[in-house]
């Protein structure tokens, strides 16, 4: 694992402010370029070393994003598979043109990975500048293209098998709101309806145990402190939709002035880099982001060689993270 003073040495800034940055303190005051730079390079040492491939033709795949800079950072899931995606294209000299939606162009690539939430309209005008077309994070198969998505349901029994395994029956979920960039229609939270779902074949449902916040530290924690506050039965354990919300939820539990894990455990959801340096470590869900970020690039390329007659959907698994939050 990579230490602050890595980071630190990579940002080109002090240990101290990673520490601040990485732990989320409300009181920092540094420019948005700052965290990028940290939060990149926390991503970035988090990496294996690619061998870049020395051939000379140049392929071009354009990257659509739903998230702005900021929004990245809010919630490092998409960093970081960004990241994997960049990572592979140079190891494979594939220069990735990146484009927003309302920049599209007419751009010759070999294809077109779209990653994050799209809603219809917005599928439809990136398919009108690329037929060869890989959705990641976002199942785009009944609208016809091939999609990249991760295994929830897998991910969610793992977690909830743990707490249930140690002992715990009043269990909580922090799940997150989205909503399309467009026409702001509410995104489902796959990770709240697996939740509801394995709780309510265990009889262990309670919906006073559901809590919601969009996905960033700030509205975890806003949330959090309103159902602690609001609640006069809490439960033992939580889960998070992502680590983002973990951690928003960890510093209201310590301000209410309860301890982790002995009084709520947690677990968070992506296991981005940040979960290794906050206190309490943060025991998550891994998602292999680089590797999904890598897989994206290769199927796309694989895309590119032969159209299937069908969409196809291809699934990744998770490993469940033991740290200090569930010790």
């Amino acid at each position: 694992m990579a230490t602050i003073r890595d980071i630190a040495e990579l940002a080109g800034v002090s240990p101290a402010t990673v520490s601040r940055v990485l732990n989320y303190d409300p009181q920092i005051s540094v420019s948005l370029a700052t965290k990028h730079k940290i939060f990149q390079a926390a991503e970035e040492l988090n990496y294996t070393k690619h061998k870049k491939n020395n051939k000379t033709e140049t392929t071009v795949l354009r990257l659509v994003q739903w998230y702005d800079a900021e929004e990245e950072l809010a919630d490092l899931y998409y960093l970081a598979i960004r990241l994997g995606i960049e990572k592979k294209a140079e190891e494979l000299n594939i220069q990735i043109k990146r484009e927003s939606l309302a920049d599209l162009t007419t751009l010759k690539t070999a294809g077109t990975i779209a990653l994050g939430k799209f809603d219809t309209e917005q599928i439809k005008k990136i398919s009108e500048v690329d037929e060869n077309l890989l959705f990641v994070d976002y199942d785009a198969t009944s609208n016809g293209f091939d999609s990249l998505v991760v295994d929830f349901n897998q991910s969610v029994d793992s977690v909830i098998d743990h707490f249930v395994g140690a002992g715990h029956d009043k269990i909580a979920i922090l799940s997150g709101l989205e909503f399309t960039k467009q026409t702001h229609q509410p995104i489902d939270d796959p990770r709240l309806t697996a939740f509801e779902q394995k709780m309510r074949r265990l009889k262990l449902y309670n919906h006073a145990f559901v809590i919601q916040a969009e996905f960033s530290v700030e509205a975890g924690k806003t949330a959090t402190t309103t159902f602690l506050q609001q609640q006069t039965e809490l439960p033992t354990a939580l889960f998070a939709s992502s680590d983002a919300l973990a951690i928003g939820a960890m510093q209201a539990i310590q301000d209410y002035g309860l301890k982790i894990p002995e009084d709520i455990a947690i677990i968070g959801f992506n296991d981005v880099s940040v979960a290794k340096y906050v206190s309490p470590t943060l025991s998550t869900v891994k998602v292999e982001t680089e590797w999904m970020g890598e897989l994206a690039v290769t199927t796309i390329l694989e895309l590119a060689k032969e159209r299937a007659p069908v969409p196809r959907k291809i699934m990744l698994g998770t490993k469940l993270v033991l740290r200090d939050s569930t010790k």
